[in-house]
């Protein structure tokens, strides 16, 4: 059996580079090594580069190969493993649509569109069952005027940066005079951001991929934060908050969630493995929409492997048939 050349891409240039690390880490150590060589290759601003015993080199992005040895490496497939930009948000797939390399991750278009909170929200917003929580995008060019923003939405309000692809430059908001410190940290991640009415209940998140052609949903996590909400801090750090897998939720609604996430997949035109955040609202348990993430974490600890684990699955297998299931189409 002759084995594949992968280019697993880690790094990149947003605050999740360690974790991107981390994911890529994990990735590798379940790449079933008959099968696949993995090259893991670092994205940083002043370069690409494969980490081999010998040190650094470069990776050739005109044909975006690599040299060792004399040898020219070129690659079957490219699994992206890069929070943030380059890698979330359509750069590095279009890249590679041109190079003609398969990857694993949704294209260039649902990348940039899903990276972006408010565009991804108006796409949703009329599936059945599924609700969003009402919101104003800003943008740094434009005045700001508080008095506005209060009289339009409800407190308490959450406002983060619209193009984020982690919780960092999150605030939440129970008054007006809190807005000015949070709008500031907001646009200091990104030049749009999202002020929206907080949804009060309990907060959850489940992978969805296409494995062997069909839509595959995961079980469901329930995060339990011991802080006031799931920021970057609550996400990272032990103790800060609890995840149960699979969460704890009657059928019925486990079978609710699964359509509407799918529908979400189909909507948006999702390729490969995404996780999808939303809050059934307290005292109804009705589905809010949070975001979607297309290039989710996957250290050994994340919430995609734990959902691959609790639905009786091998991780070595899930990740093998995304690759496949891309180069066989």
């Amino acid at each position: 059996m002759t084995t594949k050349n992968i280019a697993l891409l880690a790094g990149g240039f947003s605050g999740e580079y360690e974790v991107s690390i981390n994911s890529a880490k994990n990735i590798a150590a379940n790449l079933n090594p008959d099968k696949y060589k993995v090259y893991t290759i670092l994205l940083l601003r002043d370069g690409w580069f494969y980490q081999s015993d010998g040190g650094q080199v470069d990776i050739d992005k005109n044909d975006f190969s690599l040299t060792l040895n004399g040898d020219k490496i070129r690659f079957d497939f490219a699994f992206i493993t890069v929070h943030g930009t380059p890698g979330e948000d359509g750069k590095l797939q279009g890249y590679f649509d041109m190079m003609g390399i398969p990857y694993n991750t949704c294209d260039a278009t649902t990348s940039a569109i899903t990276m972006n909170k408010a565009y991804t929200k108006v796409l949703v917003e009329s599936i059945p069952g599924l609700h969003t929580a009402r919101s104003l995008r800003l943008f740094e060019r434009d005045l700001h005027d508080v008095a506005i923003i209060a009289a339009s939405l409800k407190f308490p309000l959450f406002i983060k940066p619209n193009d984020g692809g982690s919780s960092v430059g999150m605030s939440k908001v129970y008054n007006v005079a809190g807005l000015p410190d949070a709008i500031k940290k907001a646009f200091n991640e990104d030049d749009q951001i999202l002020v929206e009415e907080f949804i009060k209940g309990r907060e959850f998140s489940v992978g969805v991929a296409r494995l062997h052609g069909n839509i595959k949903v995961l079980p469901v996590t329930e995060i339990i934060s011991s802080k006031d909400f799931f920021d970057y801090e609550a996400k990272y750090s032990p103790g800060i908050s609890e995840e149960i897998t699979p969460a704890d939720l009657p059928p019925a609604k486990i079978e609710e969630i699964a359509e509407i996430v799918s529908e979400i997949y189909l909507r948006l035109n999702c390729k490969g493995m995404v996780r999808i955040d939303f809050i059934l609202l307290e005292g109804s348990s009705d589905f809010y929409f949070i975001e979607v993430n297309t290039t989710p974490g996957q250290s050994a600890a994340s919430l995609i492997p734990q959902q691959v684990r609790a639905a009786g699955m091998d991780l070595m297998e899930f990740y093998g048939e995304l690759i496949e299931g891309v180069i066989r189409h």
